[in-house]
């Protein structure tokens, strides 16, 4: 069972969540975590005032996916920042790309997932999600989010991501916030979950 954690990440937040994922998806017997990251599509220069040079290198080792990916995925996890509200223009420019696999009808019935992230505490996740849903909607994919099973989004101890429609993190509006303990706890969950969902329909 191959599911393909396919995200973008500017400072290093969403892959810190996918690699979280992924592990989650390891827990389940048979099935094999793949972590892809869409095309970059800013300017070096344009990466440099946004101060995100560093934290792009240091994801250079990670693949670069291809709509043909996807197609050869048994279910996909798709990670996003917020930007207003929406998925970020890497994400959205990557799906603008799957028009062929529409036509094919290459993801009918494949299951499919969306994390998240965002600067402030209600900066967005969840409409993020939600609007990313439709996509998926469109491709016929199966959706699974991240359910009450995870009591981890049931506190109200500390400040945290997660909802029902998936994983998220806060970063701070500097990005000086790493995903804590329990946003990887829902982001594991999450993995797992969508992976033996998968397994079963396989």
């Amino acid at each position: 069972m191959n599911v393909l954690i396919v995200h973008y990440s500017m400072y290093g937040h969403i892959y810190k969540m996918a690699e979280a994922v992924a592990e989650g998806v390891r827990q389940i017997p048979g099935c094999e975590a793949v972590i892809k990251r869409v095309p970059e599509t800013l300017t070096p220069g344009i990466l440099g005032m946004m101060g995100a040079v560093d934290a792009q290198k240091s994801m250079e080792h990670i693949p670069v996916a291809t709509v043909e990916d996807l197609a050869a995925a048994d279910a996909i996890i798709f990670g996003t920042p917020t930007r207003f509200g929406n998925m970020c223009g890497q994400m959205r420019q990557f799906l603008d790309a799957t028009g062929g696999l529409w036509m094919k009808g290459a993801l009918v019935g494949k299951v499919g997932s969306v994390f998240t992230s965002s600067a402030t505490q209600h900066g967005g996740q969840e409409s993020t999600i939600l609007n990313f849903h439709t996509t998926l909607l469109h491709h016929g994919m199966i959706i699974i989010g991240l359910p009450y099973a995870f009591a981890g989004q049931m506190g109200i101890s500390e400040i945290t991501g997660g909802s029902p429609y998936g994983a998220s993190t806060i970063t701070g509006g500097q990005g000086e916030r790493m995903p804590s303990e329990n946003e990887l706890a829902a982001a594991r969950f999450q993995g797992a979950h969508v992976a033996g969902i998968a397994k079963k329909l396989a």
